[in-house]
């Protein structure tokens, strides 16, 4: 029974996450001039570009990329997040001699 229960609850987990996250999307908030996307802002939205780029795909209106953002740190932040995301993933898997 508790093996069932916890494989209910990380079900559970796999569906809502996403939804929930999904508010952090660049194309959902909304940045003024005087309020732009920063650094962090930046992070996030790398780590959430693979699913910006399939929501994209599938028709929503969401965009990868802040267009109303601090220039430089953002664009730093963005791109570290998504090297270090896609790249995290080669050192994961096992090297075969």
């Amino acid at each position: 029974m508790k093996r069932a229960r916890k494989i209910a609850l990380a079900a559970l987990l796999v569906l809502l996450l996403p939804l929930v996250l999904s508010g952090c999307l660049p194309g959902i908030t909304v940045y003024t001039p005087e309020d732009p996307a920063g650094f962090l802002n930046g992070v996030v939205h790398g780590w959430f570009a693979p699913i910006s780029l399939i929501l994209e795909l599938v028709g929503m209106e969401v965009t990868m990329f802040a267009p109303v953002n601090t220039g430089f740190t953002y664009e730093l932040g963005f791109y570290m997040a998504v090297i270090s995301g896609f790249g995290g993933l080669a050192l994961c898997r096992r090297r075969h001699k």
